[in-house]
């Protein structure tokens, strides 16, 4: 039952994880209360996990990556280059995503902050006149809004998660020992 409480969690992040995108996106802003609230699911997630598995090592890696990627992209914030927002964000993401699942999700954010940056730098190939505008004016201020990549990274990442959890219960018949 752990495994179902600890991926409810995860699912629930997802809107949050929508709503920073979102709020990131307009204002440039990342909420300090929505980055606790991230570490907390995050948190409870891997505590749940760690307590079916009786191992602890997936936790334990997941902080230690969120305390590097703190401390390698706190230098950055310091010369105005990233945002304290997005650093913050980005030391939230082990947690919530899992040790285990890190690799994903660099990937996926590697993929979603290279789109970005072609959209910054090239807005000509949006579609809509107002949305053009507006990241011109991103483009133009020199601001990104690295909080929607990461979102968006996290999101896919979550997803491709339960559905490997969900896979993997159901190929060792734990969903049918659940209905």
């Amino acid at each position: 039952m752990l495994l179902v409480e600890a991926l409810l969690l995860k699912a629930l992040a997802i809107p949050l994880l929508a709503w920073i995108a979102w709020v990131d996106f307009t204002t440039q802003k990342i909420a300090n209360r929505d980055v606790l609230l991230l570490l907390c699911m995050g948190g409870g997630s891997l505590l749940l996990l760690s307590l079916q598995s009786g191992s602890w090592w997936d936790m334990g890696l997941s902080a230690i990556g969120g305390l590097v990627l703190f401390l390698a992209l706190f230098p950055f914030w310091v010369l105005r280059k990233i945002g304290a927002g997005d650093v913050k964000l980005l030391a939230v993401m082990p947690l919530l995503i899992g040790g285990n699942s890190l690799v994903v999700f660099t990937v996926l954010l590697l993929f979603f902050a290279v789109a970005t940056a072609v959209l910054v730098k090239n807005p000509f190939m949006l579609p809509a006149g107002a949305f053009r505008l507006y990241v011109e004016h991103m483009d133009r201020k020199g601001i990104v809004p690295f909080g929607v990549p990461i979102a968006a990274a996290a999101i896919c990442g979550i997803v491709y998660l339960i559905y490997e959890s969900l896979v993997l219960a159901n190929s060792s018949g734990i969903l049918g020992q659940l209905n």
